[in-house]
C-alpha cells in the first residue's frame, strides 16, 4: 500500500474530465481502456486551440499558419521517435491507427518481398487487425499462414515457435502484448530467432506502448504499430515505425498529394521517407495531439504506469478469487491489466449489461479475437481493462458490482 500511496490518482484523476460523470444513477466506473483510453484535458485543449488558432494544411503553404502547423505536426513526429526510441524521425510513419499500420506493412512488404509458396508466421493470440491483413496477403500472393499455437494459459506454446520457421519464411507479425488475455508475449526471444534467419519481425504494439516503455532499438524489432487513442490521444490517429532499410526498399502504400516527387501524365516518382508512405491529407490535430498525450504519459512515469495498473490488477485478482463460480481465461506469468473472465454458465453479454446499470463498463465478446475464444470454446469473455486513472475503490466497486451480477444471473 505504501508504495501507491506515492502515485498522484486523485491529481491524475482531475485531468481527465470524462472520468466526473454519472452513468445510470452512479459515478462511472471505466474498464475498457484495452478497447480505448479516455483523454487528458491536455489533449483536448490541444485538439480545440488547433482548430480554433491554428488550423492549415500543411507541408504544401508558404503562409503562416501552414508554416507553424507543419512545424507543430513534425515535432510530434520527433516526440513519437523520441517516445519509441527510433533511431531516425522519417522512421515514423503516420496513419489512421494500428490496422492501418498492419495493412500498409501487409500491402506494401508483401508486394515487395512476398511471392507463391512463402510463408508468414502469425500466433494464435492475434487480434483481426493482425491476422487478417496476412491471411488476404498469403490469399493474393499464394503464400502460406504458420501459427503460433497457445497453451491453456494463454501464452504461445514456446517449444514450437523455432519449428515453424524454415527458408520460405518472410516476416513474422506477432502482438507484443494480447488485447483479449493481457499477455506480455517473449517478442524478444523471437526476433532474436528471426533475425538468425534474416527474417524481419512487426509487433503490434496497441496493447502495448499505452502501458509500459517501449524501445524498439532495444527490441531490435523492425515494424511497430500502435494507436494514438488506446494511449489517451485522438482517435483516427496511429503509428508505424519501421526501420531505414525496410520502408526504402517498399513500394507506396496509396497514391495521391504529398507522397509523390514528381508527376508527368506518364509517371510518378515517390517522395522522401516518411512521406512516401503518407498520402493525402492527414490527421492534423490528431497527430499533433498525440505529442500531448505521449508527454502526458511520461510526465506520470512509464514504469510509474505499469506498477500502478499491476497492483489495479491484483487487486482485481485477489476480489475475484474469494467467489465462487469465475471461470478465468489468461493466466500467463507476465501480464498487463487485463482480467478476462466468465460467470459459470453466464452468457458474458449479461454480465455486461447488468455491469453498465450499475456505472461500469467493461467489455464483453470476443474482443475481435475470434479465434482465442474458439480454442476455449466460448463465445466470448467479460473483459475488465484497466489503466493509470483507475483506482482500488473502483475495483472494490467492480468487485461488489459483479457479485451482485452473479447472484441476479444464478
Amino acid at each position: 500500500m505504501n508504495e501507491t500511496m506515492a502515485f498522484p490518482i486523485e491529481k491524475i484523476r482531475e485531468d481527465f474530465p470524462a472520468l466526473h460523470q454519472q452513468v445510470n444513477g452512479h459515478d462511472l466506473i471505466y474498464l475498457d481502456n484495452a478497447a480505448s483510453a479516455q483523454k487528458p484535458q491536455v489533449v483536448i485543449d490541444t485538439l480545440k486551440h488547433y482548430y480554433e488558432q491554428e488550423h492549415a494544411n500543411i507541408h504544401r503553404g508558404v503562409h503562416h499558419l501552414s508554416a507553424a502547423a507543419t512545424d507543430k505536426y513534425e515535432l510530434s513526429r520527433e516526440a513519437v521517435r523520441q517516445h519509441l526510441n527510433a533511431e531516425h524521425s522519417h522512421e515514423i510513419v503516420f496513419t489512421r491507427g494500428t490496422s492501418e499500420s498492419i495493412n500498409l506493412v501487409a500491402y506494401s512488404f508483401g508486394k515487395a518481398f512476398v511471392q507463391e509458396g512463402d510463408e508468414i508466421i502469425v500466433s494464435a493470440l492475434e487480434h483481426h487487425s493482425n491476422l487478417v491483413p496476412w491471411q488476404i496477403l498469403c490469399e493474393d500472393k499464394g503464400a502460406t499462414l504458420k501459427v503460433i499455437p497457445m497453451t491453456s494459459t494463454g501464452e504461445w506454446d514456446i517449444e514450437k515457435v523455432e519449428e515453424l520457421f524454415s527458408s520460405k519464411t518472410r516476416l513474422v507479425a506477432v502482438s507484443h502484448v494480447s488485447n483479449a488475455l493481457g499477455t506480455v508475449n517473449p517478442v524478444e526471444k523471437i526476433i532474436a530467432w528471426a533475425h538468425e534467419r534474416d527474417v524481419p519481425v512487426l509487433l503490434d504494439g496497441a496493447q502495448a506502448v499505452p502501458h509500459m516503455k517501449v524501445d524498439v532499438q532495444q527490441l531490435d524489432c523492425d515494424f511497430y504499430a500502435f494507436s494514438a487513442h488506446k494511449a489517451y490521444g485522438p482517435t483516427g490517429v496511429g503509428v508505424l515505425y519501421g526501420k531505414e532499410k525496410w520502408l526504402d526498399q517498399m513500394p507506396p502504400y496509396q497514391g495521391g498529394g504529398e507522397m509523390i516527387k514528381t508527376v508527368t501524365l506518364e509517371k510518378s516518382t515517390w517522395n522522401e521517407l516518411p512521406f512516401k508512405f503518407e498520402a493525402g491529407t492527414p490527421h492534423i490535430a490528431g497527430g499533433i495531439a498525440l505529442k500531448s498525450a505521449l508527454e502526458y504519459m511520461n510526465k506520470v512515469g512509464l514504469e510509474e504506469i505499469a506498477s500502478y495498473e499491476d497492483q489495479l490488477l491484483q487487486r482485481a485478482v485477489s476480489h475475484l478469487s474469494e467467489m465462487d463460480g469465475i471461470d478465468y481465461y489468461g493466466t500467463a506469468s507476465h501480464k498487463a491489466a487485463v482480467l478476462s473472465f466468465l460467470l459459470t454458465g453466464v452468457h458474458p453479454y449479461d454480465v455486461g449489461v447488468i455491469l453498465d446499470k450499475l456505472g461500469i463498463a467493461v467489455r464483453t465478446g470476443h474482443h475481435c479475437t475470434e479465434p482465442i475464444m474458439q480454442y476455449f470454446g466460448i463465445p466470448g469473455t467479460v473483459r475488465a481493462s484497466f489503466a493509470f486513472y483507475n483506482t482500488f475503490e473502483e475495483v472494490d466497486r467492480f468487485a461488489e458490482g459483479l457479485k451482485r451480477a452473479q447472484r441476479m444471473l444464478s
